[in-house]
C-alpha cells in the first residue's frame, strides 16, 4: 500500500512538473509574440507622437503669430526641436547622416512656413506665392530623400502626402487670419486626420524594410 501511495505521489509530481513546463513554454511563446507585436506597435505610436507634435506645435505657432502673442518665439523654438526629434528617430534606422539631413530639410520646411505666415498676414500676395513655391519644392526634396532611403515609400506617394500636409496647413492659416473659427476648427481636424495617415504610412514602410527588427508576428 505504501508503495502504491508513493507511486501515485511520484506520478502526480511528474504530471505537475510537465504541466508547469508546458505552461512556462506557452507563456514564453506568448511573451515572444508580445515583444514582436509591441516592437512594431511601439514604432507606430512613436511615429504618431512625433508627427502629432509637429502639427500641434505648428498650430500653436500659427495662433501666436497671427495673434501677435508673446509666446510665438517659444512655439517656434519648440517646433524646430520637433524636427530634431523626427530626425533622431529616423537616424535609428538610417544612420546619423541621414537623420541630420532629414532634420535640415524639416527645419527648412518650418522656416519657410514662418515666412509664408508673415506674407499671408501682411497680405503680400506676391511674397506669399513665392514662399509657397519654395514650400512645395521643399516637399519634393523631402519626398526625394525619403523615397531613396526606403523603397516602400514611393516618391509620388510621398509627394502627394507632403503636399496634402501643406495644403491642409495653409487652409488652417487662412481660416485663422479670416477669423473664421468654425472653419479654423475644421481645418485643424483635416490636418490632424491627414498627419496620422501619413505617420502610419511611414511606419509601415519601416516595418517592411526592417522585418528582423520590427516583426509584426512571431515566426519561430
Amino acid at each position: 500500500m505504501k508503495k502504491l501511495i508513493a507511486f501515485v505521489c511520484v506520478l502526480l509530481v511528474s504530471l505537475q512538473i510537465g504541466y508547469s513546463q508546458k505552461a512556462h513554454e506557452e507563456h514564453g511563446s506568448k511573451s515572444r509574440k508580445a515583444v514582436d507585436l509591441s516592437s512594431a506597435q511601439m514604432l507606430r505610436q512613436d511615429m504618431r507622437k512625433l508627427w502629432s507634435d509637429h502639427i500641434f506645435w505648428t498650430r500653436d505657432y500659427i495662433v501666436a503669430a497671427v495673434g501677435d502673442y508673446p509666446d510665438q518665439l517659444a512655439a517656434a523654438n519648440r517646433l524646430l526641436r520637433n524636427q530634431e526629434d523626427i530626425g533622431n528617430a529616423m537616424a535609428t534606422y538610417y544612420g546619423r547622416s541621414a537623420g541630420d539631413r532629414l532634420t535640415a530639410l524639416l527645419k527648412e520646411h518650418i522656416t519657410i512656413a514662418v515666412d509664408l505666415i508673415k506674407a499671408a498676414k501682411a497680405q503680400d500676395q506676391a511674397n506669399f506665392q513665392a514662399m509657397d513655391r519654395k514650400w512645395q519644392k521643399n516637399a519634393e526634396d523631402l519626398s526625394d530623400f525619403l523615397s531613396k532611403a526606403n523603397p516602400n515609400w514611393p516618391r509620388q506617394t510621398l509627394v502627394d502626402m507632403m503636399k496634402k500636409h501643406l495644403s491642409t496647413t495653409t487652409d488652417e492659416v487662412k481660416a485663422r487670419l479670416n477669423r473664421n473659427w468654425d472653419e479654423d476648427a475644421r481645418a485643424f481636424d483635416a490636418v490632424n486626420d491627414h498627419i496620422l495617415k501619413m505617420s502610419d504610412a511611414l511606419s509601415e514602410g519601416i516595418i517592411k524594410q526592417f522585418p528582423d527588427k520590427l516583426s509584426t508576428r512571431h515566426t519561430n
